[in-house]
């Protein structure tokens, strides 16, 4: 067995606002640089044997503070990056459906193999992202045998994960909640695959708030 744990990155002004980052590379606003030191405190007697990260700012800065306590290097992985939106990339949520009505409607839909217009990124379709997503955990896993591997990465891909591991089916609605900084546990299984440990731990980030107002 293989564990992995999947973190999506701290929080970002953009996440604040909710406009849509894709592959922008947003960095974390402050809020998002202490979720990064309370990830890195729960996690400090893990046992991990590496650290990845998506390559966006936002992935690596908050595995920073983690491989700096555990002496391990960041290991970037574009792989990891969140979905490629398109032209919605950089847009409010309101601002996508006012411009894009009808890729919006097919988005809250989760058509899973509607295209959204092009932007500075070719936009990614929802079957693409969640086969980018079932390789990438099998090609780590395979790497690491036998060993617990961190990986700091993005809500898009951790709903497929979460997806994969449950047999969840793409398109139900999403009835789970994909905190900033939240860690989520999940074993690899040679010939069974991926198999969901623990979902959206997020009491480190209650811990280390306490910790600042003391």
């Amino acid at each position: 067995m293989t564990e992995l744990i999947l973190i999506r990155h701290g929080e970002t002004a953009w996440n604040a606002e909710r406009r849509l980052q894709g592959h922008l590379d947003i960095p974390l606003n402050e809020e998002g640089r202490r979720q990064a030191a309370a990830v890195a405190r729960a996690l400090a007697g893990c046992g991990a044997s590496a650290i990845l990260a998506s390559d966006l700012g936002r992935a690596l800065d908050t595995a920073s503070p983690l491989a700096r306590l555990l002496g391990l290097p960041v290991k970037p992985d574009a792989r990891l990056r969140e979905r490629a939106f398109g032209a919605f990339e950089g847009l409010l949520y309101d601002e996508i459906h006012a411009r894009f009505p009808q890729a919006w409607r097919q988005w809250q839909a989760r058509e899973v193999d509607a295209r959204y217009p092009d932007g500075e990124s070719r936009a990614e379709t929802l079957s693409e992202l969640a086969q980018r997503v079932a390789t990438v955990l099998a090609d780590i896993a395979s790497a690491h045998p036998e060993q617990k591997i961190v990986a700091i990465t993005h809500g898009g891909f951790l709903d497929c994960a979460y997806r994969l591991a449950t047999g969840m089916d793409l398109v139900q609605a999403r009835n789970f909640d994909v905190r900033n900084a939240g860690i989520n546990r999940f074993a690899w299984h040679a010939g069974s695959g991926l198999r969901l440990l623990d979902w959206g731990a997020v009491d480190h980030l209650d811990d280390a708030l306490d910790e600042t107002v003391r």
